[in-house]
């Protein structure tokens, strides 16, 4: 009968048969082991009026018992108490498979002693298909209190309870699993919400614990110039702490971990010689190593002070946070490394922006009989257009405005080299059309692929007021003389792209209030909302009507129209304007 071999004299009274429908219906209503169980105590005293009731229940993957349910114990014996299969009246109960019935504990050798008062006990297994899943106990402080009627109604009881347990203990492991996937969901996109590693790390250590109630957790991340796994987070007993151990990259548990690429669960570490000491209250640890892409960039560690306290359901939940947070933290550091990276070339753009900017040339003084306005605006850090003087003597002025194919540093380095080439060339006093021939001469020696510029290069003689002008791809320059504005038609192929090209050259003899504007293609390549281009035809409009005004203000009206043009928007191109007014 029910597992257990009952008295066979054993009558049940119509009453206790009642209790005992009673509590087949009341523990199978439920599926939730903290109904069941109080439940099952309640029905059970109605029959048996003991003192001290509890439910003991194997701890997974240890030999010991500890208690699921209790009434009348200490609280400290509750929490803290493991009874070894074998050991004392409970453990022996699990162990036999048989009911134990004490008349008085003093006298059992087994007795464990949990509280002073006892004197007798009556422990009974709880069976299911011939297997102890538990033990019900219940103790008295009188002696000889439990008869055996009262042992069988409670191997009776204790056959539907065992079921019930073992169904509830299914439905709350298959809940529990429900739960943890729906958190390890909710874990990952947490994990996947930042790009910092240090608020990665630091809401591991926060979701970690909302899935394993652990004492002392670390992440060690893997670092390859030392070759060993230095601590970014440990979390002991709830407080967060600043480890400066490191682990060499195979020693200990961790290195285990890392080097078989697998957990690693010891439940004793005083018996695994892999063990490095680092916590003195650590009795088990789990090790498991975080992978992105078949590579260790780090390794999880539990530790508890508890023998034997991770479970398969442990490794199997840590597995799966280790992989995601593996992803998220290679991620962040990633991500860390660019915007390092980004900083430092913002840092080196912008001392290069300094020192460019430091490099334009002074305006020339009045002794030319010029007004001169120059503008650069730039549409990067570094800018690819430039322009320069070359004062060939006391009346004669070199001008050159150019622009360097491409964007950026690049471009910016290239018409560094450009302008040294011009001034170490301005000692020999070049007319226009041989100044780009030489330029172009030495650059083509010098060639680089993909790179070239375009130049327009123009003398001004005081005395003879006299202009020339030479062109090498550049954009034509306009000229405001007699009430009109023009460019002045002059083509050429741009400097560093063929050796032997040849530069026409014009000459003009100016007067008093005409103007010359140099220009790059950022201004009349600007466009507006719907993709109009802002032309050359607007830049002669603005330097006829603004001809009267003096050179800075020409340059200041040309790009207060461009911009208003664009809509205030940021340059695509470099803007360069330098605007020559004869006196």
């Amino acid at each position: 009968m029910d597992s257990i071999k009952l008295n066979s004299k054993f009558e049940v009274p119509a009453e206790t048969l009642a209790i005992l429908a009673e509590i087949s219906k009341e523990i199978n209503a439920s599926l939730n082991l903290d109904e069941v169980l109080p439940n099952a105590a309640s029905l059970i005293k109605r029959l048996i009026d003991y003192e001290v009731f509890a439910v003991l229940l194997p701890e997974e993957g240890t030999e010991q018992m500890y208690f699921r349910f209790a009434i009348g114990h200490r609280q400290e014996v509750v929490d803290h108490w493991r009874i070894p299969i074998g050991e004392g009246i409970i453990g022996a109960a699990a162990a036999t498979g048989q009911a134990i019935r004490v008349g008085d504990v003093r006298t059992d050798s087994r007795y464990l002693n949990a509280l002073d008062g006892v004197r007798s006990e009556l422990a009974v297994p709880l069976i299911v298909r011939g297997r102890v899943i538990g033990v019900m106990d219940i103790e008295s402080s009188q002696l000889d209190y439990f008869t055996p009627d009262q042992q069988n109604i409670l191997t009776l009881v204790a056959s539907r309870i065992g079921t019930a347990i073992e169904n509830a203990k299914l439905y709350e492991h298959e809940r529990n699993q429900a739960e943890t996937l729906l958190l390890l969901n909710e874990v990952s996109r947490e994990a996947n919400s930042t790009l910092s590693v240090e608020e990665v790390l630091r809401r591991a250590a926060e979701l970690t614990k909302r899935l394993i109630n652990y004492q002392i957790f670390s992440i060690l991340l893997y670092d390859e110039t030392e070759n060993v796994f230095r601590h970014r987070v440990t979390v002991k007993f709830g407080q967060r702490v600043q480890e400066k151990h490191a682990v060499p990259a195979h020693e200990g548990v961790v290195g285990a971990a890392a080097t078989t690429k697998r957990p690693v669960v010891v439940p004793d570490v005083a018996l695994d010689p892999r063990y490095l000491m680092i916590n003195p209250e650590t009795r088990s640890e789990l090790a498991v190593p975080m992978l992105n892409k078949d590579r260790v960039i780090g390794v999880m560690d539990l530790e508890s002070p508890q023998l034997n306290y991770f479970t398969p359901d442990h490794v199997q939940v840590l597995s799966i946070l280790a992989a995601h947070l593996a992803v998220s933290i290679e991620n962040a550091r990633l991500y860390e490394q660019v915007a390092k990276d980004e900083a430092r070339m913002e840092r080196d753009l912008s001392a290069a922006r300094r020192i460019q900017g430091a490099l334009l040339p002074r305006l020339p003084g009045p002794e030319y009989g010029l007004e001169i306005a120059a503008r650069v605006v730039s549409s990067r850090e570094l800018s690819g257009d430039l322009y320069d003087f070359l004062r060939y003597g006391p009346q004669e002025l070199g001008v050159a405005v150019g622009d360097v194919s491409g964007k950026g540093s690049a471009a910016a380095l290239y018409g560094a080299v450009a302008i040294g080439t011009l001034r170490s060339l301005g000692p020999q006093k070049h007319r226009p059309a041989e100044m780009l021939r030489a330029i172009n001469g030495f650059l083509g020696e010098r060639r680089i692929e993909g790179r070239f510029m375009t130049l327009c290069f123009a003398t001004w003689h005081r005395g003879r007021h006299k202009l020339r002008v030479a062109n090498a791809g550049q954009e034509e320059p306009f000229l405001y003389h007699a009430g009109r504005c023009e460019q002045i038609p002059l083509a050429g192929f741009p400097l560093g792209m063929f050796e032997d090209a040849t530069y026409d050259q014009r000459s003009y003899i100016l007067d008093a209030g005409d103007v010359v504007v140099f220009h790059s293609d950022g201004i009349a390549d600007t466009q507006n909302a719907t993709l109009e281009f802002f032309g050359h035809a607007r830049l002669a409009q603005i330097i006829a009507a603004t001809h009267q005004l003096t050179a800075d203000g020409i340059a200041d009206r040309i790009l207060e129209e461009v911009d208003a043009f664009s809509g205030g928007q940021h340059p695509f191109d470099d803007r360069t304007l330098v605007v020559l007014k004869v006196k």
